[in-house]
């Protein structure tokens, strides 16, 4: 970071600092003017970020109102931000900056009102089924309980594939404002198994990384390859040597599965 982050009052100037130093700092005392360097500094990671989020969305979705809300995701992580945490701030803030955008997607309300309603039954027979078996269901279990053969499910899976995104955002288990958590703040990296760097509360990151783990191989694969490790759909085609299609079906699917578990841990069924 480096030199952008100038005029910083400490011991040592602020061009000579790491940016760990910086946060620890920034964390402390509040400086605006380290929170404006690093507003700088992380405004490309927003574009990033929108660029993500716009594949695949109607066309209109405006990348720029993707761009504008996303900014209020960095400034929200730059403020949260806890460099005592084993995690990276990009890492972070990613999550932040993709949650402001799914917020306000939500706010207007774009999804039509027939792709939600269909994820709802596709989601709610899931989680019945699922309840019933005690284990994940396969695609032919639950598409003969929606009454389909698997072409025209994999087909309805097609179909709701722009709303899975949002769900990953959504937030399942709330107490105070300090106690939200969304299935993708518990997503765990590979390089780091623990849960402890996102999530505070025991029981709520047990019962999430459960589900998690409940999930097939291959989709929990796709969850972190998209989450954390920010590849495409069409890399994550080429890396599991499927095509981009299939994965975001099967992308879509781990979300839909996501959603009735926890659904079904809400009500007290599992």
């Amino acid at each position: 970071m480096g030199k952008t982050l100038w005029g910083a009052d400490s011991d040592k100037p602020a061009d000579e600092k790491t940016e760990e130093e910086l946060w620890i700092q920034y964390h402390k005392e509040r400086d605006p003017k380290i929170r404006e360097a690093f507003i700088k500094q992380y405004a490309p990671l927003v574009k990033y970020v929108a660029g993500k989020v716009a594949v695949g969305m109607p066309h209109s979705v405006e990348f720029d109102d993707l761009v504008g809300f996303g900014v209020f995701g960095l400034l929200d992580a730059i403020d949260k931000f806890d460099p005592d945490k084993n995690v990276k701030f990009k890492t972070y803030a990613v999550t932040r900056i993709r949650g402001a955008i799914f917020d306000e997607l939500r706010s207007i309300d774009w999804v039509p009102r027939s792709v939600r309603q269909k994820t709802r039954e596709v989601e709610e027979a899931i989680g019945s089924l699922e309840a019933q078996l005690g284990r994940t269901a396969t695609d032919q279990e639950i598409a003969q309980s929606l009454g389909m053969d698997e072409a025209e499910y994999f087909k309805t899976i097609q179909k709701i594939t722009s709303t899975s995104i949002l769900s990953l955002s959504d937030v399942w288990f709330s107490g105070d404002e300090n106690d939200k958590v969304s299935f993708v703040d518990s997503i765990e990296s590979p390089s780091s198994l623990n849960p402890d760097v996102i999530v505070e509360k025991e029981e709520i990151r047990r019962v999430i990384v459960r589900a998690i783990n409940e999930l097939p191989d291959k989709e929990k694969k796709i969850l972190v390859l998209y989450y954390y490790e920010d590849l495409t759909l069409k890399e994550i085609g080429q890396v599991l040597e499927v095509t981009e299609s299939r994965v975001s079906q099967l992308h879509t699917k781990a979300i839909i599965h996501l959603r009735s578990k926890l659904t079904n841990v809400r009500k007290g069924i599992v």
